[in-house]
């Protein structure tokens, strides 16, 4: 046994909610939250968040590398800070999504982020929001346009699948509704609604 497996975390009530930009899983998570459930947020964004507002480089606009090099780390730092998740817990992207932008920019040297995407395994079944060009919107931090959103959702789609997971797509509702229709998906028990107790899906 190689000593990547030998190495390998499972985290199995952390599920992952993925996505291109723009397709709505934030509003998704903060109303899960509203329910009671834990959420690992974005990574990504925080970095981009924090390095306008200290002036740096590690930017999707800027240097790509090193943006990617910090994505990596920390989503390696959220998924321990969540392991072992008791109850289930909501991640806004996981390790397999830094995987995704490097093949997305071209990058060439991704050894380390496809042994992390061996090494830290989040629950089997990963959802993903569709392409939504009626909510896509631009910001500060999220600049592109709608058609690198659609190939950023594919190459995602491409990404987890490669990296063994199941992916069930959102249905194009309101927050609320798509709330509703993850939990249906991973048939939470009563325990698992309520922070304060833990349990496994059933």
């Amino acid at each position: 046994m190689s000593d990547s497996l030998l190495a390998q975390t499972s985290n199995p009530n952390l599920f992952v909610l993925t996505g291109g930009p723009g397709a709505g899983k934030t509003t998704v998570l903060v109303e899960l939250e509203k329910r009671g459930y834990r959420v690992a947020p974005e990574v990504a964004r925080q970095i981009i968040q924090e390095q306008v507002r200290d002036g740096g480089t590690a930017l999707p606009w800027a240097d790509r590398k090193v943006y990617t090099d910090m994505m990596l780390a920390r989503s390696i730092e959220s998924y321990r800070a969540h392991t072992p998740a008791l109850q289930a817990t909501f991640c806004d992207r996981g390790i397999p999504d830094a995987l995704g932008y490097a093949r997305l920019i071209g990058l060439e040297e991704d050894a380390a982020i496809r042994l992390a995407c061996d090494r830290y395994r989040y629950a089997t079944r990963v959802f993903l929001a569709p392409p939504w060009q009626e909510i896509y919107q631009t910001d500060r931090e999220r600049k592109q346009d709608f058609n690198e959103a659609v190939r950023t959702y594919d190459t995602i789609a491409r990404v987890y699948r490669e990296c063994g997971y199941e992916i069930v797509e959102l249905p194009k509702s309101e927050p609320g509704v798509r709330a509703e229709f993850m939990l249906g998906q991973l048939r939470l028990d009563e325990n698992q609604r309520n922070p304060q107790l833990s349990g496994t899906l059933t």
